[in-house]
C-alpha cells in the first residue's frame, strides 16, 4: 500500500496547491477592488478640489483622468481574475473529489487487509488438532 499512500500524499498536495491558488486569487481580487475604491475616492477629492466634474472639459484634472484609467484597468483585471477564480475553484473541487476517491480506495484496501483470510478454528477444533499431535 506504499504506492497508494504516496498517491494520496500527492493528491493531497495537489488539492492544497489548488486551495492556495484559489485563496491567492481571492486576495488579489479583494486588493484590486480596494485599490479601485481608493482611486474613486481620490478622483472625487480631485474633482471637488478643482470644481470640474466634466471629463471632457479642457481643464479637467490630469491626475483624475489618470486615476480613472488606473481604476478602470484594476476593475478589468479583477473581472478577469474572477474568471480565473471560477476555473481554479472547479479545479479545486475536482482535486478534492480525486483525493476523496483515493482515500476511500485506500480505506477499502486497509479494511480488506485487516480481515482474516479464513475464519479461526473453534476452540474444540484446536484441542482435537493438539490431541492428534500427542499421539
Amino acid at each position: 500500500m506504499k504506492s497508494r499512500d504516496s498517491l494520496i500524499r500527492l493528491k493531497r498536495f495537489q488539492a492544497d496547491e489548488k486551495r492556495r491558488q484559489v485563496n491567492q486569487i481571492q486576495v488579489m481580487i479583494a486588493e484590486f477592488e480596494k485599490m479601485a475604491k481608493d482611486l474613486d475616492e481620490q478622483i472625487a477629492i480631485e474633482q471637488e478640489r478643482s470644481g470640474i466634474r466634466d471629463t471632457g472639459h479642457f481643464a479637467y484634472p490630469t491626475f483624475a483622468k489618470a486615476a480613472m484609467q488606473r481604476r478602470d484597468n484594476l476593475r478589468a483585471s479583477a473581472a478577469e481574475l474572477q474568471g480565473q477564480l471560477e476555473q481554479a475553484q472547479d479545479e479545486l473541487h475536482a482535486a478534492l473529489d480525486e483525493l476523496k476517491k483515493h482515500e476511500l480506495l485506500a480505506e477499502r484496501d486497509r479494511t480488506a487487509e485487516g480481515e482474516p483470510a479464513a475464519e479461526p478454528a473453534s476452540p474444540r477444533g484446536r484441542s482435537q488438532i493438539a490431541g492428534e499431535r500427542r499421539w
